[in-house]
């Protein structure tokens, strides 16, 4: 698939577009912020009055079937989907099943077109889990009421989900988050045999920043500390969080050992390089904080993902114990199943 832009809108179009013309449709380009839809529909015809209807306000990214559709949602993410019922290769309701049983895609909206009317489709569809239903021929104005309203309620779950996710003090992800993301992770590294890192990471002397310099200054120390950690973390696959009190936990898919200290080591460095007071502290005269590297890498057992907080946690406390403002890391080791592992 190639990017296309067309040089003049699709409304001064006369013919049909083909299969072939739809091919270079993907994924049309649009401004920046736009929502994301993705149209799946096995007629040309079709596709090209739900562009005439959608693309002015909307990112459109367009599949004719349903192998290309599922493909295209794990490249583009969009924000819902507008998909036909009845398609040759793989049909609405099994794309819509595949959709439901991944975690990372559960959530899109998937609004059914079909141009099979009556109530018994339409409760099917609805069962299946979709949000709505549209019937052809396509009324385009209420194909952008519907859409509009889809988009406004997938924003608005969307908003709640990351202030439930969000630490209210530092900004950053907090507990609750990264102990979802940490068993999805785990299972991804799992299937596809590669690395996994956790970084945990504790504020040194903390408690004496705190009695010495008051807790709003502490809040303060906090706030500064996790946006320089947050900043240091270059990929948005990357997870910092907020695990409890003065310490953080960073989650790093596709990390192995060796870059996961490295960037230990480049957390240590830009908490020191703020160079915030602590004359109070057991480590340096400025903040500093201690670091503790687990890595998983390769294969491994199927056991649970909290070992590899366990393992990390065991590091961090090595580093604390060691003179603080340092980095310590394990590799986690390939258990055999009659190790029992901790909880």
């Amino acid at each position: 698939m190639n990017d296309f832009l067309p040089t003049q809108p699709v409304e001064s179009v006369t013919a049909p577009l083909t299969t072939a013309d739809v091919d270079l449709l993907l994924p049309l380009a649009a401004a920046p912020r736009k929502a994301r839809l993705l149209v799946v529909d096995d007629q040309p015809i079709h596709l090209q009055v739900l562009y005439r209807a959608l693309s002015a306000d909307h990112q459109l990214f367009m599949a004719t079937g349903g192998a290309q559709a599922l493909k295209l949602v794990r490249e583009q993410n969009p924000d819902l989907v507008l998909l036909d019922v009845v398609m040759p290769d793989m049909d609405g309701f099994e794309v819509l099943q595949q959709l439901k049983s991944s975690l990372d895609t559960s959530g899109i909206p998937v609004i059914f077109v079909t141009a099979h009317g009556g109530d018994e489709i339409e409760t099917q569809c609805l069962h299946a889990g979709a949000v709505d239903f549209i019937s052809k021929p396509i009324n385009p104005s209420v194909v952008r009421a519907r859409v509009k309203t889809h988009l406004t309620l997938k924003f608005q779950s969307d908003f709640l989900r990351d202030m439930a996710f969000l630490d209210g003090l530092t900004g950053v992800s907090n507990r609750r988050q990264f102990d979802d993301r940490l068993p999805m992770e785990w299972g991804r590294a799992q299937r596809k045999g590669t690395a996994l890192t956790v970084i945990m990471l504790d504020v040194d002397s903390f408690k004496a920043y705190n009695d010495h310099y008051g807790h709003q200054a502490g809040d303060d120390c906090l706030r500064q500390i996790a946006a320089a950690l947050k900043n240091a973390l270059r990929r948005p696959t990357d997870l910092v969080a907020r695990y409890g009190g003065e310490e953080f936990v960073c989650l790093l898919p596709d990390t192995g050992f060796d870059d996961g200290m490295l960037l230990g080591q480049r957390l240590l460095d830009a908490v020191r390089a703020m160079a915030i007071p602590h004359h109070f502290s057991k480590a340096q005269p400025v903040v500093t904080i201690s670091v503790g590297v687990a890595t998983r890498e390769g294969p491994g057992p199927d056991g649970r993902a909290g070992y590899l907080v366990s393992l990390a946690d065991a590091q961090l406390y090595q580093a604390k114990h060691g003179g603080r403002a340092q980095v310590c890391g394990a590799r986690l080791p390939m258990l055999s199943p009659q190790v029992q592992e901790p909880a």
